[in-house]
């Protein structure tokens, strides 16, 4: 199958949260690359002083931490991604079809010297994703007309000089329905509060427990099948980011590492089905799906968005 947003492969289960999330034994080879013995090495600074994360987390994970130069890169796709979709927003109305989006985000695109990440990438023929009421993901832009009522998910992923940025929105178009304006508050609050969990020491699990709690609270389901992953110098890169898990599981976040949190949140069921074009993927009980997506950038503080708005405003 293919996908933008990572499908899921491998469910990450580690629960200590030093350095490497197992134990490592006083004689075994320390974490940190140094060819000596933990005992000798690490061990007496509890496995984090004097650590080459970068190394370690490039040979343990194949996650590369993100360089000054790297992290500069990939904000200025970001900044490019926000005025694309900023630019979107400004257009959407009753009436206009989903391949004017598509036409709206390829023109932008490349008018500022970039490229379109979506368009041909495995195969995919557009240059951005919409994805309408019941589409939970990838849905290709066409001939359909949003109407009043609608929901619609915009996610675009420029290249700039090399590098990548990924994010998206879910609009309303016309006035929403109840069930519109719950979707879309909860998915939006979701990603808030996965962004929350962001800041060094913490693990990936933390993230995907802070969204699936916050998801199912209010009724609503988290799809399991597609996840956030690395982002920056490719389109997809490690980690995969899920949005369901338990506190203290997976990867230790340190400074540098760069990922999407995208959580997709529907209405009913989490199930879900492809359909023929073997790209877009509905819910499997028509119940309406939305997402909000950012790329995030772990520092020594916290965390910094790469691709900065607000997901609550206006909700």
């Amino acid at each position: 199958m293919s996908a933008f947003c990572s499908e899921i492969f491998v469910n990450f289960s580690f629960s200590d949260k030093r350095l490497v999330m197992e134990k490592t034994g006083r004689n075994d080879p320390c974490p940190c690359g140094s060819g000596r013995k933990y005992k000798k090495c690490c061990m007496k600074n509890d496995g984090t002083a004097g650590v080459d994360f970068k190394r370690l987390y490039l040979q343990k994970y194949r996650i590369r931490l993100k360089s000054q130069k790297d992290i500069d890169g990939i904000a200025q796709a970001g900044r490019l991604a926000m005025e694309t979709l900023d630019l979107v927003e400004s257009r959407l109305t009753i009436g206009v079809s989903t391949e004017e989006i598509n036409t709206i985000v390829h023109e932008f695109t490349i008018s500022r010297g970039a490229v379109p990440g979506p368009l041909n990438y495995r195969g995919y023929p557009k240059s951005v994703c919409t994805s309408v009421n019941e589409v939970i993901c990838h849905g290709i832009p066409g001939p359909y007309l949003l109407r009043d009522g609608d929901i619609v998910n915009v996610d675009v992923t420029p290249i700039l000089n090399g590098y990548y940025a990924d994010a998206s929105k879910t609009f309303f178009i016309g006035t929403p329905g109840r069930d519109a304006e719950k979707i879309v508050r909860v998915a939006a609050e979701t990603l808030a509060r996965g962004i929350s969990k962001v800041k060094p020491g913490n693990t990936l699990g933390d993230i995907g427990h802070a969204i699936q709690r916050h998801a199912e609270g209010q009724g609503c389901s988290v799809v399991r099948e597609f996840v956030g992953h690395g982002v920056g110098v490719d389109f997809h890169e490690p980690p995969q980011v899920l949005h369901y898990g338990r506190k203290g599981e997976g990867i230790m976040l340190v400074p540098g590492m760069v990922f999407t949190i995208e959580p997709m949140i529907n209405l009913g069921a989490k199930d879900l089905q492809i359909l023929d074009d073997d790209w877009t993927v509905v819910t499997r009980d028509g119940s309406l799906s939305a997402q909000f997506e950012q790329t995030l950038l772990v520092t020594e503080e916290g965390c910094r968005s790469l691709t900065p708005f607000d997901p609550l405003a206006g909700l």
